[in-house]
């Protein structure tokens, strides 16, 4: 009896330290039908730059993923974590925000096992630095079946 105690507590104790996928995005949301309207951003911007390092860009990944986005200020300004949206271009938009929000610094977004439905989802992240220079960024996640 005392062997069955010792397996399950390994067990749970294992089983405890495995990272848990978090949702990013639900199949409710996914379903529903793309943004109106044209998804462009600015050309040039002295606001802070955006870029996605993980996964890549416009590449199939499996979920769940690591998302990390990078933020890098310009100049002596520095980059405002509070002003961070991330939004999923959905005709209602989806807010992601709230979600984020612990994995979101002046760093950028560093968000572990992102669970996302199979599909292109089209991501807009803004962001603002101290001196109010705003930047939008426009970003695809392609997730295989």
């Amino acid at each position: 009896m005392k062997l069955s105690h010792i397996l399950l507590a390994t067990s749970l104790l294992a089983s405890s330290q495995w990272s848990v996928a978090a949702a990013l995005i639900s199949a409710k949301e996914a379903a529903l039908p793309p943004a109106a309207g044209a998804l462009a951003t600015r050309g040039i911007s002295r606001g802070p730059g955006i870029k996605l390092a993980s996964p890549e860009a416009d590449t199939p990944v499996a979920s769940p993923f690591d998302f990390k986005v990078n933020f890098e200020p310009r100049g002596d300004a520095k980059i405002d974590p509070s002003s961070v949206k991330v939004v999923y271009m959905k005709s209602p938009f989806v807010d992601l925000t709230p979600r984020l929000k612990s994995a979101i610094s002046a760093n950028g977004i560093d968000f572990a096992k992102a669970d996302v439905p199979p599909g292109t989802h089209t991501i807009r992240v803004t962001v603002k630095d101290s001196e109010g220079r705003e930047t939008n960024s426009v970003l695809n996640l392609v997730v295989n079946k």
